[in-house]
């Protein structure tokens, strides 16, 4: 199983990947890259990572969202590699019994994936110019349960 790929998504296998028959709820997110990026015109975007560390807080973040959400499925995707305006760089699937779990599930994913995921998005615009996005300060995952020991 992958988290990060140089492909294009495949919605599709994701699907197939979580089909769950108890579940009356599928949400997907897809974020796709966009034609502008804070007042210039942008004509693609490349995304790089180190992939086995990406793959990772990918991976446990499906885990913490499984285990903080009443849903049966989550599963996270990212791209990498250079990508045209509207292809996806990134797809969230989540199901769950109902449609307000799989929606917050699906927020909460996406939402802590932008603090989490250590990705680099190097806008290519128009004009010929490039440039790094700034992005958000990343922030360490909560600890797992584990009690710190007491002197």
């Amino acid at each position: 199983m992958s988290w990060m790929t140089d492909n294009p998504l495949d919605l599709d296998s994701l699907l197939q990947e979580t089909d769950d028959d108890t579940c009356g709820a599928l949400v997907v997110f897809a974020g796709t890259v966009r034609n502008h990026h804070e007042g210039k015109a942008v004509s693609g975007m490349s995304y790089s990572a180190y992939k086995p560390m990406a793959d990772r807080v990918l991976r446990e973040l499906e885990q913490e969202t499984l285990a903080r959400y009443p849903v049966e499925q989550c599963r996270i995707m990212h791209r990498t590699g250079d990508l045209v305006i509207g292809e996806a760089s990134v797809l969230v699937v989540v199901r769950s019994h109902h449609r307000a779990d799989a929606f917050d599930a699906a927020r909460y994913a996406i939402d802590t994936l932008k603090m989490r995921l250590p990705v680099w998005k190097h806008d290519m615009y128009t004009d010929g110019s490039t440039a790094y996005q700034d992005g958000v300060p990343l922030e360490d995952p909560p600890a797992s349960g584990a009690r710190a020991k007491e002197d």
